[in-house]
């Protein structure tokens, strides 16, 4: 007569003072806390042969792995009376099965009931945040700027900041192999050294402009190089809460129409404050973003945690002859 172990709790044959349940034909991945006492459960772990437990999963070399299952196999018979001599004694507070007993070894309707197992909580997926996709999150300097319609993250490994930018490329005036945008949004740390916002924007924008429409890492021109520039703007602003200065360049190019170039920079509200500046790069003509949404997405930019953008404040309305900077 063939002998089969019935469901129940059993020592995990892998973690000591942990009992996991077995569905009368296979190890489950339900678990739960020793309940015999210690030295009840110790007794009972020492009767399963340790060259039964099941390999680590995915240990081991794939011909290890066949050997020892070989063994397992073999080894059925022996593991199977060991967990019934488990069961009884755990289920019996203990007590020792008399030989040829064979009702020792089957719980009865009471003990079945107590031990029946309760499906384990299925882990909690967290559904990622509609929200996370449509804002641009600058880790580094502790702020976030929501992503206007018409825009997404950049996914250009080149990129030296957080960046997003319009999602219709197109190919580059200047004949290289790359695709330019028509608008880009970056969030970076500023140069050391500035001790003003507004020494922070201008030591940034000449960087900004030739970033957008001058030369490229790998030496190319996407737009034929920057024939000329004018300064459009230049004032002081807030941005996030925080005392800030703009400058705005109309770039011209070789190639195409060229575009505006903008460098906002601010402290930021974490570490040692270091000045945050954000570059905005719009090309010119209807092809691009309209000008006013420069101040747009400035004015949303918020601390990260915070609810929303906060736009005007300190500076908000001061403006600068650009002659006289």
């Amino acid at each position: 007569m063939s002998m089969t172990t019935p469901p129940g709790w059993y020592p995990d044959p892998n973690t000591p003072g942990v009992e996991r349940w077995w569905d009368g034909v296979a190890w489950a991945a339900h678990t739960r806390a020793a309940q015999a006492a210690p030295a009840q459960a110790a007794a009972a772990l020492s009767t399963v042969p340790m060259h039964l437990s099941p390999p680590p999963p995915g240990g081991g070399r794939p011909e290890r792995r066949r050997g020892r299952l070989v063994a397992f196999t073999a080894a059925g018979v022996v593991f199977t009376a060991a967990v019934v001599a488990v069961a009884a004694v755990m289920l019996r507070g203990g007590r020792e099965p008399l030989p040829g007993d064979a009702s020792q070894a089957t719980p009865s309707a009471s003990e079945a009931a107590a031990v029946t197992p309760t499906k384990a909580p299925e882990p909690s997926e967290t559904a990622a945040d509609p929200e996370d996709a449509a804002v641009l999150e600058d880790q580094l300097n502790g702020i976030a700027i929501p992503i206007p319609d018409g825009w997404e993250k950049s996914s250009r490994s080149s990129d030296i900041g957080a960046t997003m930018v319009t999602d219709e490329s197109y190919d580059c005036p200047g004949g290289t192999s790359s695709l330019c945008r028509h608008g880009r949004v970056t969030s970076i740390t500023a140069d050391a050294g500035a001790k003003s916002p507004e020494e922070a924007a201008r030591k940034d924008i000449p960087q900004a402009a030739d970033k957008a429409y001058g030369e490229e890492i790998l030496g190319s021109q996407p737009y034929g190089g920057i024939t000329s520039h004018t300064e459009v703007k230049a004032q002081s602003i807030a941005v996030a809460g925080r005392a800030g200065h703009l400058v705005r360049w109309r770039v011209h190019t070789k190639e195409g129409r060229g575009g505006y170039v903008q460098s906002v920079a601010f402290p930021s509200a974490i570490g040692t404050e270091a000045m945050i500046v954000v570059r905005l790069a719009f090309d010119a003509g209807p092809d691009g973003p309209p000008l006013a949404a420069m101040d747009t997405i400035v004015s949303s930019v918020r601390q990260l945690g915070d609810g929303a953008g906060e736009s005007g404040g300190v500076g908000g309305g001061i403006t600068r002859d650009p002659r006289t900077g």
